[in-house]
């Protein structure tokens, strides 16, 4: 308490007044820190005010909002109207998919919590190989002829990039419209950022940072709120989503050069009518940093059934009011009944989908894990290290991806129904902080097609034993289980 530390060097009233500040600041906290939040991140919370309380309160300031301005959350909402209300092509475009209830039921989930329809008559190209998406995008860029939208989380200029910077910039000078957003936290913390923004200023691409920090431009909010989406968007006809950001697979660090690390994606090249809901996606997002409405181009694409496969993409994020992807996850995986296959680079689950996961192997089904042997981020693959003795005992296969390599890729596969990919990992930052975006498709051939790739992982990685984990070190369970608690602070 104050009293005792300043009583021999601060006046009385001093002492008194810091005294008071220091209990209403801890009776405030109780009554108002819990509200809409776990029981356990508020617990974080309360002892980090407990403990310090200036600091403590200083810091939830900062960071315990974990939501985005209101005018950010009324725009998401008045965009969610426009959809639900009916954008005429989509209403048209809606599914009637034949498949179990339990796929419509979770349907029915993501079109009342993101607003957007499930539609048939898509085609779904899965895209394993890092350069491959790369030049998938640049060619699709090169005979672009009314627009191309991009929304990265992460965007560099490098070998890798080079040409497909090249083809927007060039179609921008042939009239194309080019529209790019990019994380602005994201993209600064990469080598060669200042480079990257002399290049878009000097040509004809539109382009806008996404939830910008910039305080002497009046454009601040909690730091670690971010745009994650990875979406490219060409003429309304073509789309690409999943995993990857625009840089190249060693993230411009001489560091991971020398490791040979490098990251592992999946990307998806989709036709059909999800084209034009990702671009919904893409034009809310503008819409936010720019006040452009884009809604001339949310039309369905003139071939509006290049393929069979069901698909509804789901937005998620701190725009919303409800956590949508998490929401979907628990679902689906409480509706496995044979089979459930989940890939996570962050693998920090909350208690919601820790049950739900470790439920599905304890009724039989079987569940399997992909993730890094060793991750990229200290503190997340510590926190995400301390939930395997829990997965094992409950009967989930765990499959470590061996290092160098970072598996970075995103998604899971539910029985022979359901497929997922997207940007969203399965930890909390992805379901409370970061702006997600995920792809359900449904039917057997994509859900094949997916369980090829995971095979390609299976087949080098090594599969964890709980009698081998079990035996690991106790200084390494220290500092697993230290870095848990971290998990919990939204």
């Amino acid at each position: 308490m104050w009293p005792f530390s300043l009583a021999g060097t601060s006046p009385a009233w001093l002492v008194v007044l810091l005294s008071v500040a220091d209990l209403v600041i801890r009776v405030l906290a109780v009554g108002i820190i819990p509200g809409n939040r776990r029981p356990t991140t508020a617990m974080a919370w309360l002892l980090g005010i407990f403990f310090v309380p200036f600091l403590g309160l200083a810091l939830f300031l900062l960071f315990g909002n974990f939501k985005l301005s209101s005018r950010r959350r009324q725009q998401q909402e008045q965009v969610n109207e426009r959809v639900r209300a009916g954008i005429s092509s989509l209403s048209d475009a809606e599914s009637g998919y034949p498949g179990p209830e339990w796929v419509t039921s979770a349907a029915e989930l993501n079109r009342r919590l993101g607003s957007l329809p499930m539609v048939d008559g898509n085609s779904v190209e899965l895209i394993p190989g890092y350069p491959d998406s790369i030049l998938a995008m640049t060619e699709a860029v090169r005979k672009a002829r009314t627009f191309v939208n991009a929304e990265f989380y992460i965007m560099s200029t490098d070998h890798i990039t080079d040409d497909l910077l090249t083809a927007m910039e060039e179609a921008a000078e042939r009239g194309v419209e080019v529209r790019v957003l990019f994380d602005h936290i994201g993209t600064l913390r990469i080598k060669g950022y200042r480079k990257l923004l002399k290049r878009l200023r000097a040509g004809k691409i539109q382009w806008k940072r996404m939830l910008p920090l910039l305080p002497i431009h009046g454009q601040w909010r909690r730091p670690d709120l971010r745009n994650h989406r990875k979406i490219m968007v060409i003429d309304g006809e073509l789309a690409f989503t999943g995993s990857q950001n625009l840089i190249e697979p060693s993230y411009n660090s001489p560091k991971h050069r020398k490791a040979g690390r490098e990251w592992v994606e999946l990307m998806a090249c989709l036709q059909g009518p999800i084209v034009t809901t990702l671009n919904v996606v893409f034009a809310t997002d503008w819409l936010s940093e720019t006040d452009e409405s884009l809604e001339h181009q949310l039309q369905l694409p003139s071939n509006p059934e290049p393929g069979k496969v069901t698909a509804q993409v789901v937005p998620s994020g701190p725009g919303f009011i409800t956590e949508n992807n998490l929401r979907l996850f628990n679902t689906l995986i409480y509706s496995a009944q044979h089979r459930i296959s989940i890939c996570s680079p962050y693998f920090v689950p909350d208690d919601s989908l820790l049950y739900a996961i470790t439920t599905a192997a304890q009724r039989g089904v079987d569940v399997e894990l992909f993730v890094s042997e060793k991750g990229d981020q200290f503190l997340v693959h510590h926190a995400q290290r301390s939930y395997y003795e829990a997965l094992l005992e409950a009967g989930v296969r765990i499959y470590l991806y061996k290092a160098p390599f970072v598996l970075h890729a995103k998604h899971f596969t539910i029985d022979d129904e359901v497929a997922v990919l997207g940007s969203s990992n399965m930890d909390m930052r992805s379901f409370s902080l970061n702006m997600e975006v995920s792809v359900m498709l449904l039917g057997e051939d994509i859900v094949n097609s997916m369980r090829a790739v995971e095979n390609t992982y299976r087949d080098i990685s090594h599969e964890l034993k709980l009698n081998e984990w079990l035996r690991r070190p106790l200084a390494a369970r220290y500092v697993d289980n230290v870095a848990r608690l971290t998990a919990t602070v939204q």
